[in-house]
């Protein structure tokens, strides 16, 4: 199966999943209390690649539904679907050389004390990386594991704040710390 063909397929999974069990917006940005909603994200970060602690720009947008039956459920109530593109060469910004990462993850919101305009997650996501510059494109197995806080102005518009573990099989690890803003409807 062709790379192009395992995306096409989860993406289309993932998009009937969304139109298949209903869409509504979120009524309160109160995590405990929220239902099914789905969120739109777009996150720009720094990776500090290791050893080094090397800065290197890192793009993120994706899309997640939050399932009101998984409330309770420890590992995760949100399914996510995401593109990266990361630079791993010279510069900042861009180089020939980088990773593009789709990803399936699951993610878990959960309230702080307190508040209800801040709340907490946690994200794991697993998925391929292909790797560009060199003489073949190298497709490799993702794994990411992030901890953050989503600040939210609204019901429909907030902020997210992360520090994500990143794995990928021949390279060492790697932590990105982002921000993003999310849509959610």
């Amino acid at each position: 199966m062709g790379r192009g063909t395992l995306v096409e397929k989860l993406l289309l999974a993932l998009l009937t999943l969304l139109l298949a069990s209903g869409m509504s917006a979120q009524t309160t940005p109160d995590a405990g209390d929220a239902g099914t909603s789905n969120d739109l994200f777009v996150m720009f970060g720094s990776d500090f690649v290791r050893p080094g602690l090397v800065p290197k720009a890192n793009y993120n947008i994706g899309i997640g539904h939050t399932f009101a039956l998984l409330k309770h459920d420890p590992f995760g109530d949100e399914l996510t679907f995401g593109y990266t593109y990361e630079d791993a060469g010279p510069g900042f910004l861009h180089s020939d050389f980088g990773s593009h990462s789709e990803a399936l993850g699951i993610m878990k919101n959960f309230p702080l004390p307190k508040t209800k305009r801040v709340t907490g997650y946690t994200w794991i996501q697993g998925g391929i990386t292909s790797m560009t510059g060199a003489r073949f494109v190298e497709n490799r197995f993702y794994d990411g594991e992030a901890l953050g806080a989503i600040v939210h102005f609204n019901e429909r518009n907030s902020i997210w704040i992360q520090e994500l573990y990143n794995k990928i099989v021949t390279v060492p690890w790697y932590t990105t710390t982002s921000v993003g803003y999310t849509r959610s409807w």
